[in-house]
């Protein structure tokens, strides 16, 4: 049976996975000031960065229409769907409302909408993982059964430059983000069994951050030599090798997988942030 695993944008991906046929993404849309801009692939980074950087108002985005989801529901058997955490965006919401409504009319139609309870290189373990699956010939019930229990044990952490964004949109509070921004304090955040996301630790700069970040995924990681490292940074390569190699050299990962982050990502990321999942 044939297949198809749709991802909102927020599943960031690289050039091995874009070329596999096997993902489609459907597009959220980011709104800065006056400026629209579709999370597809005319995305165009650079940009993104330079116009958040001059606005100082809330930047905000918008999730795919369940019709947007739906359209890609007729290109395979099984269809596996994605998307950001249900806690930070309507994305899951939206792609179960189309999941019903398709299904209404197509009752023979597999499809399964995943909640990551993550974002970004979170979202891109869950497609990886969905892909390795069907390669060893499991069954859509068998698959299923698999990535919730993969998602449930995942974990995602990250560290950004600047908290300024996730202020801007109400997720940290103003007090906070400021004495992190001024004292050159680089918050350590991971998510929740729920999908919503924490503080688990801050350095006094980036370095120290990333160290103490591999210090916290050292306490709670299971098993690394069957699982797979997902790193996901913002314009800034350099420093996912250089994290890739501080995790790698003290953390046994049986394999890993470096990618950019697209818009949505980009947009809370924002320049120099890193994104891992495990």
């Amino acid at each position: 049976m044939s297949y198809k695993i749709i991802g909102d944008s927020s599943t960031d991906l690289n050039d091995t996975l874009r070329k596999t046929g096997n993902i489609e993404i459907v597009p959220l849309t980011i709104q800065v000031d006056d400026n629209e801009i579709i999370d597809d692939e005319s995305f165009v980074q650079a940009d993104l960065l330079q116009k958040m950087k001059a606005s100082k108002k809330a930047l905000t985005s918008a999730c795919p229409s369940p019709e947007a989801y739906m359209e890609r529901f007729n290109h395979g058997d099984d269809i596996f769907v994605i998307t950001l955490s249900s806690k930070l965006s309507g994305s899951y919401n939206s792609a179960e409302l189309a999941r019903k409504l398709y299904l209404e009319e197509n009752p023979e139609k597999n499809i399964l909408v995943i909640d990551s309870k993550s974002a970004s290189v979170g979202q891109t373990l869950l497609a990886l993982r969905i892909l390795q699956l069907e390669e060893t010939g499991k069954s859509f019930e068998e698959i299923t059964k698999d990535i919730l229990q993969y998602r449930d044990e995942m974990c995602t952490k990250f560290v950004l430059e600047s908290l300024d964004v996730l202020q801007r949109n109400g997720r940290l509070s103003t007090v906070t983000a400021l004495l992190c921004n001024t004292l050159n304090i680089k918050a350590v955040m991971t998510s929740t069994p729920e999908g919503t996301i924490n503080r688990a630790d801050q350095g006094r700069g980036m370095k120290k951050a990333l160290e103490k970040m591999v210090s916290a995924i050292e306490k709670d990681m299971i098993n690394p030599k069957e699982k797979t490292l997902g790193i996901a940074h913002c314009n800034n390569l350099e420093r996912a090798e250089y994290t890739k190699n501080l995790i790698m050299n003290k953390i046994p990962f049986k394999d890993y997988i470096l990618v950019d982050t697209a818009g949505i990502s980009s947009l809370y990321a924002n320049d120099g942030g890193i994104i891992v999942a495990y």
